[in-house]
């Protein structure tokens, strides 16, 4: 608190003559009046620090600021001050320090931190209030001194009254001075003051090694053995590294016992009380434990002996982890020497230094500036927040890196801590936008803070972990992130010893779940108690944590249960068995102090700048969601997977390979293999460090989902649009949104409103889209929406009509609707919603119809529809006709939809005639079509067209004939000149004149093409069972007797506007008849035959076991070698065909069509019917006994003969061949197969002549083949089935001519065979 004075005490000012900066006293003097920057340089103990401002006074200089580097040094020279010229603290000498105030209206000399005066200049540019600065310990060139000399350096020129006085050790002075120099390049003057009177005796001891048990307890058992050795009386400082080493050391030394030695810590956040003790009056020995807040300003008094660890924690920034650390180092050389000054001041002193002469030689000089090993991040933060101008032109003693600079503002802009030019409070990027850029924040010489960079600004740690800490107080889970943030500021506690890598790594894979929180859930190590060891070296691979369950938060929520762990671990175990436990799971003791110290640390700082901290534990999700703040440019993205199954290669040894991440700015890595996602790779991750190696490693990860990233890293997000189009479901126009930070694509093709980007576009697009496409469908919940059917229905007239006559200059253009919407309707509705908003308070709901006439083009010819008919009348049938005007696709032109149950009622004629309309057109192409020697008699064949079609009007032509053999009748009347039918290339015209034909079932497209006769071909088994479902009313007749009745040899209904026409017949079921109805005559009588030969063997007694009792030896052996699965499927077969022979006896089944005639025929076949299956038998043995001596003989024919032979046994003996083997065919294929024995035999001795025949049979097939092609799927036609039967006897004629033919036969005479079938099929 401020104590103001109402009178104020003179101060008598005197100088000490045992101080060495006395004798220096006028020449300092001297010089500040002459100078405005002074630099005086002296070592530790020649009185810069409390003299200098009394010399100032004595100058006459009355407004002194004189700044310390720490609090403590700042109250404890005040109050020296204050001592020394006998007036009271708070008066003429005060002090400012954080949170504390002692300064008066009176007060000439206020001491404070360095950070107070530059807080200061916030709100005093010029430093007014000051006509003299004196800035002590500079060379330790912490930010806040070189910000000053900075600062100040700007503030000289306009300040020509305010002296400068700068103290340092003997460090680089001249440095100081050329910075200050003046406008002539002068540098300031320089005065060096001896310092130490006595002399200091150095002392090295140095301890045991790190890591053994001895050099866990080092320093403590180190320290206690130099108080020893430096006798039992004489004050002694010692220098430790943190608050941890010294309460290890403050108990060692009172377990030590020391006699009448009394020990006190020192550090800079014990209370005021408890650091005053320190220079309070004692009887007997002091031990001082301090940190490196007692190596320079702060003296204190009667200090004899220094113990020097040799350590400090030093401030530094990360480059590899890109973290701001507070690591244990080795001090520098000069700051070794700083503290042996602190002794041999008041009598020869002794300096004993707990490490080797040769490690204190190899160590640096000099302690590097702080800028130089801070994240320029924080620099430009608190350049910022004391309001100092722009980085890159401020004058600082040594000026960073340019490209360290751009890296900063990089990283403060990730952080959200800059806001951008114009922007008031927090800089959040908006949609489609983010923060300013670097180059744009760089652009203006003042950063501006956003709320978060004010908290940052604030917070002594790395920017990227205070912002994790922040996060973590807004989203409730401070404590768990005070824990990882204070884990991540040090080197990881856990250890990887390279001969012990694997055991290290299966016991810290416990900390991936939480399994090793729960009771029993952790493995105790060996040698802690009997029972048997969780992992030796007997075990290996097999140890109990190789399958450690993964928890969520990979490894950065491990750092949390590792915390945990070791909390409930140093609750349960002594301090020594904590320390041998912590060794035994490669844990490191000293760095889980340090961590246990940092966090407390982090704890007492959120709480003086109250962070919300959380009672209840913290959700996982909102404590990685708060790391991921401070770690946005450590995001990536799986990009691909590699499996040993895509890498496996013959011979070689392939090692799993990793999975690589998209990284920011085009970076790629991949997880650390220790890590606990490296097997389970997320498709998002964070990191917090990317290390290079033999690559680009990821260390500490986690997953994150998309979500978070745009929660905390919304200022940094791109977002791109693409691909806006109308969406009928969402009612308006979306677009795909591609979100990417860094680079890194967060979100891939995510539909957004695009009104809300570009709303004149959705505009365009609704319009364009929605109306004129058609691709709006509403419902009239909100206004009515008669006017699209209207307009739909409109269009769709003037469609059709350009689709019957085949023109595309009917209907305007989109562009011509687009424009009549878009005079009427507002510039703002851009959707369905915004469109019915205005609709609704519309009063003329006809504003927006079109009519026919609006729909066509003004140009457009009359049209004649009538030529272009709806339908098509074949007889009484009428056939829907559709048009389509698709040039080269295969629905272009006219199609007619027939119906399945009619098919089998048209033939293929009346529809070559096409349309009206396109008849003229297809009379010309036929005629171009022609052979040129015919073409040539009808140029120009468009008049000789028309001059033909009016010939057929007038002349009433057969519409049931081909329209080309009509054609041709015209033109020979018209010019005399005949065409044959087979000139004509029907095929040949354009796509569109022929017409294509859908053929349907209950509503379903079931076949389409333009050859009508292939397409009843295809479908004459579906078209038979759809006849046998229309012609039958009840469900279809079956039985093994005949159940029938009387079948009608045609049956014809019309059900529902549909005349069905069909063939009555009995099917062979195999088991069973049933009546089906088939398609044509001819499928009747193939099927009725095949039913009531199956209805009489069903119906007749089975001569089976007669017939078996004589077959003879030799045929039994014969019968044996069928192609049939067994002897009773062969006499089955045998059966079925006696019954048809014996029934084609007496009648032709055919005709068989009601009861009376069937059992009449039942009858005579009974009495036949054994005998007939002897003699089917005994026709059967002869031709499987010759088939099985010509498989014998093929081995040694010749190859060619070898292959014809085989194929022609398989198709003549095949499972079914007796039943399936016509008449009078089947009594022939004993014949057929000798014949082909005896072809082997010659075969073998003239293979040349067997060759010359065989080109023959190869030429027939040739031919024969193609026509079994051409034929509809199903049995072939019995005129198709001669001709191969043909080939036979030709066979026999050629290759064993003594056996001699059934009928005459030749090439000649199957050619012609052949050429009757495909003009009969024509």
């Amino acid at each position: 608190m401020s104590q103001p004075s109402s009178t104020a005490v003179e101060p008598q000012l005197s100088y000490d003559p045992a101080l060495p900066i006395s004798a220096h006293v006028d020449q300092i003097a001297g010089l500040i009046r002459d100078h405005q920057v002074v630099i005086v340089a002296g070592e530790t103990g020649s009185g810069k620090t409390t003299q200098l401002p009394k010399i100032c006074l004595g100058i006459g200089r009355r407004h002194i600021g004189h700044t310390q580097p720490r609090r403590i040094a700042a109250r404890t020279v005040a109050e020296r001050l204050a001592e020394e010229m006998h007036v009271p603290l708070g008066d003429t000498v005060g002090y400012q320090v954080r949170f504390t105030k002692q300064v008066g209206r009176n007060t000439a000399v206020k001491v404070m931190t360095d950070g107070v005066l530059l807080a200061e200049i916030n709100h005093d540019r010029t430093l007014r209030r000051y006509d003299t600065l004196i800035i002590d310990e500079a060379h330790e060139r912490s930010l806040n001194i070189d910000f000053l000399l900075g600062y100040l350096k700007q503030l000289l020129p306009r300040r020509r009254d305010l002296k400068v006085i700068i103290t340092s050790a003997t460090i680089d002075t001249q440095r100081f001075a050329e910075h200050f120099s003046d406008a002539h390049g002068r540098p300031a003057p320089i005065v060096e003051v001896s310092g130490r009177s006595y002399p200091v005796e150095m002392r090295y001891r140095p301890l045991g090694p790190e890591g053994t048990d001895e050099g866990d307890e080092d320093i403590s058992g180190g320290i206690v053995q130099a108080v020893r050795e430096l006798g039992p009386t004489g004050d002694v400082l010692v220098f430790l590294s943190g608050e941890r080493e010294i309460k290890d050391a403050d108990k060692a030394l009172r377990d030590a016992r020391l006699a009448n030695t009394e020990v006190m810590p020192l550090f800079a956040r014990l209370s005021a009380a408890e650091q005053h003790r320190v220079f309070q009056a004692h009887t007997g020995r002091r031990v001082i434990l301090a940190t490196n807040i007692a190596e320079t300003s702060l003296t204190v008094p009667g200090i004899m002996f220094v113990v020097d660890t040799g350590l400090a924690r030093i401030s530094r920034y990360s480059a590899r982890t890109k973290v701001q650390r507070l690591p244990i180092e080795e001090i520098s050389r000069a700051s070794a020497d700083q503290r042996a000054g602190r002794c041999g001041r008041i009598a020869p002193g002794i300096c004993i230094r707990l490490y080797s002469e040769e490690d204190y030689l190899a160590r640096p000089e000099f302690t590097e500036p702080e800028i130089l090993r801070t994240n320029l991040a924080s620099v430009i933060l608190k350049m910022a927040q004391a309001d100092l101008g722009n980085i890159e032109t401020f004058p600082f003693l040594e000026a960073p890196d340019r490209a360290q600079i751009r890296d900063g503002l990089r990283l403060l802009e990730e952080l959200g801590a800059l806001a951008a030019p114009g922007a008031g409070g927090e800089a959040t990027g908006g949609r489609g936008q983010a923060a300013p850029s670097g180059k744009r924040a760089r652009g203006h010489k003042q950063l501006r803070l956003t709320r978060t960079g004010h908290r940052l600004a604030e917070l002594p740690i790395d920017p990227r972990l205070g912002r994790m800490l922040i996060e973590g107080a807004k989203r409730g889970c401070l404590r768990e992130v005070e824990v990882i943030v204070s884990a991540l500021a040090i080197q990881d506690v856990r250890e990887r010893p390279v001969e012990k890598r694997e055991q290290a790594d299966q016991l810290h894979r416990r900390f991936f779940s939480d399994d090793i929180l729960k009771p029993g859930g952790h493995a105790q190590p060996a040698g802690e108690s009997g029972s048997p060891r969780r992992y030796t070296a007997h075990t290996g691979r097999a140890g109990e944590f190789d399958k450690a369950p993964i928890g969520p938060g990979g490894d950065i929520i491990a750092i949390t249960r590792l915390w945990r762990y070791l909390k409930m671990q140093r609750k349960e175990l002594s301090g020594n068995q904590f320390r041998r436990r912590c060794r035994a799971e490669f844990i490191n003791f000293l760095r889980v102090r340090e961590w246990q110290d940092l966090r407390t640390q982090l704890r007492q700082i959120d709480k003086e700048l109250k962070l919300n901290r959380n009672e209840r534990a913290g959700d996982v999700d909102q404590v990685l969601i708060s790391v991921l703040s401070g770690l946005l440019s450590h995001i990536g993205l799986l990009e691909q997977k590699t499996t040993r199954k895509d890498t496996r290669r013959r011979g070689t040894k392939q090692r799993r390979a990793s999975n690589e991440y998209l990284g920011a700015r085009g970076s790629r890595f991949a997880i650390q293999p220790g890590s606990a996602l490296s097997k389970q790779p997320p498709e998002l991750l964070m990191a917090v460090e990317l290390v290079e190696t033999s690559r680009l490693w990821a260390r500490t990860v986690a997953e994150v989902q998309a979500e978070w990233i745009e929660q905390v890293g919304a200022h940094q997000l791109r977002h791109n649009y693409s691909e806006p189009h109308w969406s009928s479901s969402a009612a308006g126009v979306l677009a795909y949104e591609r979100v990417t930070l860094y680079g890194v694509p967060i979100i891939a093709d995510r539909l957004a409103d695009y009104a809300r980007v570009d709303p004149q576009v959705a505009r365009d697009i609704f319009i364009r889209s929605g109306l004129v496409e058609d691709g709006w469908v509403p419902d009239d919940t909100h206004a009515p929406h008669d006017f699209l059917e209207h307009n739909r229905q409109v269009r769709a007239q003037v469609e059709e009509l350009e689709e019957r006559t085949r023109r595309h200059d009917l209907l305007v253009d989109d562009q011509t609707i687009f424009d009549f919407y878009d005079e009427r309707i507002p510039a703002d509705v851009h959707s369905a919603a915004s469109f019915d908003a205005w609709w609704s308070r519309q009063a003329d709901h006809h504003l927006l119809d079109l009519d026919v006439e609006a729909m066509m083009r003004p140009d457009a010819d009359g049209v004649d529809g009538s030529s272009f008919p709806d339908h098509w009348q074949v007889g009484e049938l009428k056939f829907p006709v559709s048009y389509v005007f698709d040039p080269g696709s295969g629905s272009d032109g006219v199609t007619v939809t027939i119906p399945l149950a009619q098919l089998n009622q048209v033939s293929a004629q009346p529809f070559s005639w096409q349309v009206p309309g396109l008849r003229g057109e297809l009379a010309t192409e036929l005629i171009r079509s022609l052979p040129k020697s015919v073409r040539t008699n009808f140029v120009p064949a468009p008049d000789r067209a028309r001059e033909a079609l009016r010939w057929l009007r007038a002349h009433e032509p057969d519409r049931n004939a081909w329209f080309h053999d009509e054609l041709g009748r015209a033109l020979r009347a018209i010019t005399s000149v005949p065409v044959a039918s087979t000139d004509w290339n029907p095929r040949a015209v354009s796509g569109h004149l022929q017409v294509s034909f859908q053929v349907t079932d209950a509503g379903r497209v079931v076949r389409t093409g333009k050859d009508l006769t292939a397409i009843r071909d295809e479908l004459a088994a579906t078209v038979t069972r759809t006849l046998t479902a229309a012609t039958n009313r009840a469900s279809t007749p079956t039985g093994t007797t005949w159940v029938f009745g009387a079948i009608d040899p045609v049956r014809q209904i019309t059900r529902q506007g549909l005349t069905v026409k069909g063939y009555p017949a009995l099917r062979d079921d195999g088991n069973s008849v049933s009546l089906v109805t088939t398609q044509t005559p001819a499928d009747q009588a193939r099927s009725h035959r095949a039913g009531v030969r199956r209805l009489l063997l069903l119906a007749g007694p089975d001569p089976t076991k007669w017939v078996v009792a004589r077959i003879g030896r030799d045929q039994m052996l014969w019968l044996s070698s069928s192609p049939y699965e067994s002897m009773s499927v062969l006499l089955a077969d045998a059966r079925l065909k006696a019954v048809g022979q014996s029934a084609e006896r007496f009648t032709d089944p055919a005709g068989v069509r009601d009861e009376a005639d069937f059992d009449k025929l039942l009858v005579e076949v009974r009495q036949v019917q054994a005998d007939q299956m002897r003699s089917v038998v005994d026709t059967t043995a002869r031709a499987l006994s010759w088939a099985r001596q010509v498989r014998a003989d093929l081995a040694n024919a010749p190859r060619p003969t070898a292959d014809d032979v085989g194929a022609q046994v398989d198709n003549l003996v095949f499972p079914g061949f007796m039943s399936f083997t016509r008449d009078p065919w089947f009594a022939h294929l004993p014949r057929y197969l000798q014949g082909a024995s005896l072809r082997l035999d010659a075969a073998a001795a003239n293979p040349a002549r067997d060759a010359q025949s065989q080109e023959i049979i190869d030429e027939l097939l040739a031919e024969y083949d193609e026509l079994c092609d051409a034929q509809p799927s199903g049995p072939l036609p019995d005129a198709v089935d001669d001709i191969g039967f043909a080939i036979e006897e030709l066979r026999v004629q050629l290759f064993a001519q003594r056996l001699g033919t059934s009928q005459p036969v030749s090439p000649k005479r199957i050619r012609k065979m052949i050429a009757r079938v495909r003009g009969a099929d024509a």
